[in-house]
């Protein structure tokens, strides 16, 4: 059997995050998760729209990250879905983001959730974020591009 692609089936995706932002950098990262939420993530429950990671006291924390709690939970399901969640990195890597992300206009955005080898891990992107006028520049290269594989395709139908 294959081996599996490096990050198959993301459970929670950050679309917005290559519209708000030019991602310069990735970094894996577990995820700190009770019992009920890792359940509630494996359906596919959680949703990383408006979340972002702070570093604090040498931790990384994601923030806003909304995991629905889990319907056969018991009482040790949390009742904050998007209280503060720990992030796991090597002591290098996370000092490394804080001296980066001290820039002017750098930011850590989480951009999937997914499960590799059973446990939860979070794609960490470190960027800047986009001005107005380059969301436009990069909506119209995303439209010339669709017009002309719209164009190759037609000329191979006619072919």
């Amino acid at each position: 059997m294959g081996k599996k692609s490096q990050h198959d089936k993301p459970l929670a995706q950050n679309k917005k995050a290559s519209h708000d932002y030019f991602i310069e950098d990735t970094y894996e990262a577990g995820m700190v998760l009770t019992g009920t939420e890792i359940k509630s993530l494996r359906t596919g429950r959680a949703n990383l729209n408006d979340s972002f990671a702070t570093i604090r006291n040498g931790e990384i924390f994601l923030h806003n990250m909304h995991i629905s709690p889990f319907e056969q939970g018991n009482r040790h399901n949390p009742s904050d879905p998007t209280r503060a969640r720990k992030l796991l990195l090597h002591k290098e890597q996370i000092h490394k983001l804080l001296g980066l992300t001290k820039r002017d206009g750098y930011t850590l955005v989480p951009l999937k959730v997914y499960v590799r080898n059973g446990y939860a891990k979070c794609l960490i992107g470190y960027g800047k974020g986009k001005k107005l006028y380059d969301k436009r520049e990069s909506d119209a290269k995303r439209d010339a591009q669709r017009d002309i594989q719209r164009i190759l395709r037609e000329k191979q139908k006619n072919v």
